[in-house]
């Protein structure tokens, strides 16, 4: 099939963009521009989309308090699309009231003298991973977040909080939060089969070792690491 979609999934780091020199907002604004995509799949819940493409299309400006809080679509994404005429989808399963049941359930979970032996195992390979991240990057780095050494460091924490949590978090569990977001990607993608454009999936950089891995089981698209494009 000579038409297929090409498709690459981009990490962010949300508001620290803001402060970094690295992985600022306008060395990502500069890969997207460099990427010319067709389609932008961005952590956008669909509700809140609705209301900040209404508010950037009459005001010019975002203060829908979620999409804020990702100055990578606020200031970036929204503003380029006027200029590179992509579409842009939102694909996050996020809702407030998981993000809310999910952090009230953490706080069981620490208080829980049942759970105790978990959060003691998950605390170590959190700090495993933080240490590693130490020696492999001192700030973050577009080109470090984007390797494979990356996924693989931040699994040896998000492995073992999945392993133990995600069945009692419910829809706001590792696995299956990023399973939901999947599906919301893959309907996107069943949308615009073999059309031969460009599609950018934008996540968080936690996100994007497990949405990789995911959209390797898809036939139809040729699934490209930034690191080869840009």
């Amino acid at each position: 099939m000579k038409n297929k979609n090409e498709v690459i999934v981009v990490g962010t780091i949300h508001s620290q963009h803001l402060g970094s020199e690295k992985y600022s907002l306008k060395v990502f604004a500069d890969i997207i521009k460099n990427l010319n995509p067709d389609v932008v799949l961005a952590e956008i819940p669909p509700d809140r989309f609705l209301i900040a493409d209404e508010q950037f299309q009459r005001l010019g400006k975002i203060d829908e308090p979620r999409v804020l809080q990702y100055p990578e679509f606020s200031k970036v994404i929204f503003p380029l699309q006027k200029t590179l005429g992509f579409s842009l989808k939102p694909v996050s399963a996020w809702t407030e009231e998981m993000a809310n049941a999910r952090e009230n359930r953490l706080e069981e979970i620490k208080a829980d003298k049942n759970k105790a032996k978990d959060w003691e195992i998950y605390m170590e390979a959190r700090q495993l991973s933080g240490k590693l991240f130490e020696n492999y990057m001192k700030e973050f780095d577009p080109v470090k977040i984007h390797s494979d050494e990356f996924d693989r460091i931040l699994n040896i924490e998000l492995q073992v909080f999945s392993d133990l949590f995600n069945d009692d978090l419910g829809k706001g569990g590792w696995e299956n939060i990023n399973q939901a977001h999947y599906e919301k990607i893959d309907s996107e993608l069943n949308e615009i089969i073999n059309q031969k454009k460009r599609v950018l999936v934008i996540f968080g950089s936690g996100h994007k070792g497990w949405l990789v891995k995911k959209l390797q089981s898809r036939t139809d698209i040729v699934l490209k690491n930034l690191l080869d494009v840009i």
